[in-house]
């Protein structure tokens, strides 16, 4: 397997396999999978008592711990360290997300991807362009639903008797006002398979796979193959094949906001080829041009180009009030968070904030006539802001300014987590945001954890970590049936040598609480968190 350059080791972003020669594809390949972390062996123990010693040992000396677990029975906090204190989140600020999500949009919504037309077919031609809207859908062609849309939305126009588009098939990602970055990204990861462009028609998940295969002979050129193949425009390489059982050192590097891709390097005769994966750079363009082989494959001949429209150009076409000529619609709203939280997908999670705020500026302008402008991301974290408040946590308690997890200067206090949590259990579509969570010991970055303990096909929670961050957040139940809300959160914290993951420290306590027993009847303290729905 190839070694990557250190200047673009964290540029692509990738985990390389030596063994089986390509990328690990799913978002939680790079955990560990830590052995069953057994349960307290001493009963008699509080369960303060036993997450004290756990959190007060010497190696987390420069470290922070936070730390708040809620009864969803009597309300009464079970346990509180530093729950007040403000950490970064990581990928558990994908629970803010889920919840305005839920609020705004509700389970049962589906996102429409259109095919839009300002003119009449006309004895079997239609003068003018085609337009290919996208609404927002992160799902288009990788569900199995939505696998074979541009054929579905070729098959619908065929059986309006079109066979010649006399103009160009615009792909139209205008949907959403806002970048196709989440604020706080960084730029040196927008190539990366993990942070695609967040974009309003998205397809295949706005990934594509870059293999690199050695040619037969030392000094010869190796190739470089993509898949699907017209995802990145243009590719430039210079990588070369080395002798046999010569070091691979693979480069491959894309400018932020340019379209051509860099690879250059060596990989060894005779090795087997190695595969990257990396983000389309113009996802709207890859969807119009695999609706215009869709179109050529059911006989309707495109006259014209595949032009792509971004956020912040308008579509002009679109005030001619264009009408509807074909139509594909995603899964529902709580199936796309299932897939989005079990996974950890980034594109899904941001892409339904930037859903939750178009909806929320459209019933701003409904209320209130012009708003002004703000991005459409903004709208959503504006209406998470106004959820929150609606629930009773402070505004101080969450600072959260993008829907994926990926900035760093996302912030919230464990309290504030816990209590969400606490509020989206009363609510009417509670059992499909914990059927959305991971299942400790069974599925989703939660498959491998907890195996073998009282946490296993029980605690169901939300993972979140990137260098430094480790979080957990969700529900279980604890040995005699109380069901609690709980926040886990470890920050700047870097394990030294010989110790215990920070993923397995915090498995440990959350083990803790899915074999606590000694119910206490009597509430401690008991949150004020809302049970009215938000909306």
């Amino acid at each position: 397997m190839g070694t990557l350059h250190p200047l673009f080791r964290r540029t692509i972003a990738i985990t390389l396999g030596a063994a089986i020669g390509c990328l690990a594809t799913s978002s939680w390949a790079s955990e560990e999978a830590p052995r069953g972390v057994q349960p307290p062996s001493a009963p008699s123990v509080s369960l303060s008592d036993q997450i004290n010693s756990l959190i007060a040992q010497p190696r987390f000396a420069g470290a922070d711990w936070g730390i708040s677990v809620i009864s969803l029975d009597s309300g009464r906090t079970v346990y509180a360290h530093r729950a007040d204190q403000l950490f970064q989140p990581a990928s558990t600020s994908k629970l803010f997300t889920a919840a305005v999500t839920l609020s705004e949009l509700g389970p049962d919504y589906r996102i429409p991807t259109r095919v839009l037309a300002t003119s009449d077919i006309r004895h079997g031609r239609l003068n003018g362009p085609l337009v290919l809207y996208g609404m927002g859908d992160p799902t288009l062609g990788a569900d199995t639903s939505t696998a074979q849309w541009a054929d579905q939305l070729a098959t619908q126009l065929a059986a309006q008797g079109l066979r010649q588009v006399h103009g160009d098939l615009v792909a139209d990602a205008t949907y959403f006002a806002s970048p196709a970055m989440g604020t706080g990204w960084e730029a040196i990861d927008l190539q990366s398979w993990f942070a695609v462009p967040a974009t309003a028609l998205s397809v295949r998940e706005n990934q594509v796979e870059v293999t690199i295969t050695p040619a037969a002979a030392a000094g010869m050129a190796a190739s470089v193959s993509l898949d699907p193949g017209d995802a990145i425009p243009s590719v430039i390489s210079e990588v070369t094949t080395g002798a046999v059982h010569s070091r691979a050192d693979v480069n491959l590097y894309r400018a932020p906001g340019d379209a051509v891709l860099y690879a250059f390097g060596n990989v060894p005769a005779k090795s087997p080829a190695q595969t990257y994966k990396l983000a389309v750079p113009d996802p709207a363009r890859f969807a119009g041009m695999l609706l215009q082989q869709a179109l050529a494959r059911h006989g309707i001949q495109l006259d014209g180009k595949v032009v792509s429209v971004q956020w912040p150009r308008r579509d002009t076409l679109l005030d001619a009030q264009p009408r509807t000529l074909a139509e594909v619609l995603s899964p529902p709203i709580g199936e796309i968070l299932g897939r989005g939280l079990k996974r950890s997908q980034n594109l899904y999670l941001q892409n339904l904030l930037l859903l939750a705020g178009v909806k929320a500026q459209a019933d701003a302008v409904q209320q209130n006539g012009d708003t002004g402008f703000i991005t459409s991301e903004r709208w959503g974290i504006r209406a998470m802001q106004q959820l929150l408040e609606r629930v009773g946590i402070a505004p101080g308690a969450s600072v959260i300014e993008e829907g994926s997890g990926l900035s760093r200067r996302n912030l919230a206090t464990p309290n504030a987590m816990a209590r969400l949590l606490a509020f989206l259990a009363t609510q009417p579509y509670a059992a499909t945001l914990e059927d959305a969570l991971p299942l400790a010991g069974v599925d989703g970055t939660l498959q491998w954890r907890m195996r073998n303990t009282p946490a296993q096909n029980n605690l169901r929670a939300k993972t979140g970590s990137m260098s430094y961050v480790h979080c957990l957040a969700g529900y279980v139940t604890t040995g005699d049936g109380e069901r609690l809300a709980f926040a886990i959160m470890l920050n700047n914290y870097n394990p030294p040598a010989g110790a215990p993951s920070a993923t397995r420290d915090i498995d440990a306590i959350a083990v803790m609480l899915a074999g606590l027993r000694n119910r206490v009847a009597a509430p401690v303290s008991a949150p004020s968190v809302a049970t009215h729905p938000a909306n």
